[in-house]
């Protein structure tokens, strides 16, 4: 091999990566705006700088490339939870900096809220099909069970909280003020993910799960 095979090898490799990148991303809008059945990939290649058989290339498939975009939006909101540096904040602190986290990331990710009411239509049969599935719900509770044990161990938590059951109550009451806001904010005459309501939202869900909690 030359020297300028060499240097093409990155440089196809680095091609072929954003070109993923941006299928992925267009997908996710496609699937999020007319669901699994509804999304053409003739559609999907017609919004990027590829064709559909470049689809068929890198991902196989439409079920293949719906499966590789539910897994990249459950790994966004794991890795906006890693992020947060839980062990330099007291318990409650802690609490709260990962319910907020996890209201900021679901409302920036409206796309996601969307995928996940359509898997549940699918009762979940593509994400089933992941072989990773554990990687992307157990670090929300083994973050969840250090900042527990921690609070637990100061006195400051009560002793039968159960970090799943915190884990659901933070998503479900973040799912809903995204995936409600048009037909909640219509009916109640609100506009639920724009000032002031939003602060006052996103303070609401820290408040609760650092209450609940509290010993």
């Amino acid at each position: 091999m030359t020297t300028n095979d060499s240097e093409d090898v990155p440089a196809r490799q680095r091609d072929a990566e954003r070109t993923k990148r941006e299928l992925l991303e267009v997908a996710t809008t496609v699937f999020a705006e007319v669901g699994f059945a509804g999304a053409r990939v003739d559609e999907i290649a017609a919004r990027t700088s590829t064709t559909k058989r470049m689809i068929y290339y890198y991902f196989g498939g439409k079920e293949q490339l719906y499966t590789a975009v539910l897994e990249k939006a459950y790994r966004g909101i794991r890795t906006a939870e890693r992020e947060i540096d839980v062990a330099e904040l007291g318990p409650a602190d802690a609490l709260r900096a990962l319910a907020e986290a996890t209201y900021d990331h679901h409302v920036q990710h409206s796309d996601f809220i969307r995928l996940v009411m359509i898997e549940n239509i699918h009762h979940a049969q593509f994400l089933k099909r992941i072989d990773t599935l554990g990687e992307l719900g157990q670090p929300a509770v083994d973050v969840l069970e250090q900042i527990i044990a921690r609070g637990r161990a100061e006195g400051v938590f009560r002793d039968d909280i159960e970090p799943f059951d915190l884990h659901m109550l933070i998503s479900s009451y973040c799912v809903f003020q995204v995936a409600n806001q048009h037909t909640f904010g219509h009916l109640f005459q609100r506009r639920l993910l724009e000032e002031p309501m939003a602060s006052r939202a996103r303070a609401m869900i820290g408040d609760i799960v650092v209450r609940w909690a509290a010993a």
